[in-house]
């Protein structure tokens, strides 16, 4: 399950962007954009300092 949510495709992400426009209106898209970036941002870098402290254990 947890498989697909990286094989996203053009019209999946388009339609994803088209249903969070439609919610959050264009004037709040930079603002959700940014958040989003900084929420995977994030995420990427806890997953690497999790794998290097597998590493060293």
């Amino acid at each position: 399950m947890f498989g697909l949510i990286g094989n996203f495709g053009p019209w999946e992400l388009g339609f994803i962007l088209l249903i969070v426009l439609i919610i959050m209106g264009p004037g709040k898209l930079p603002q959700v954009a940014e958040s989003m970036g900084k929420a995977i941002k994030n995420f990427r870098s806890a997953k690497a300092d999790d794998e290097e402290d597998d590493k060293l254990s």
